[in-house]
């Protein structure tokens, strides 16, 4: 019975050495976050369209979300550079 014992131990033992730790990286996790109200959408209205046009020529629309109130926040990309735009359903860029 005592070899049994001693045997069961040895190969749990020998099979936590196989065992890893977590190993730190630096790689982005984006997640989607409902807190500020927002729900993500596929497309936006071309009024929204047209009013990021004019006042951001040569904007790239990543993505776009929406709250209750029909206003927008749209990660855009503009000469490279990403940015957050908040406009309403008429297309007219918000403060925020």
């Amino acid at each position: 019975m005592k070899k049994l014992i001693l045997s069961a131990a040895i190969v749990l033992g020998s099979l936590s050495m196989y065992a890893e730790t977590p190993v730190a990286t630096n790689q982005l996790v984006y997640t989607v976050n409902d807190q500020d109200g927002y729900k993500e959408v596929d497309g936006v209205p071309a009024a929204v369209k047209k009013g990021l046009d004019e006042a951001y020529p040569g904007v790239v629309l990543e993505k776009a979300w929406v709250n209750d109130n029909k206003e927008y926040k749209i990660e855009i990309t503009v000469r490279g550079e990403k940015s957050i735009v908040y406009t309403d359903a008429s297309g007219k860029i918000l403060k925020k």
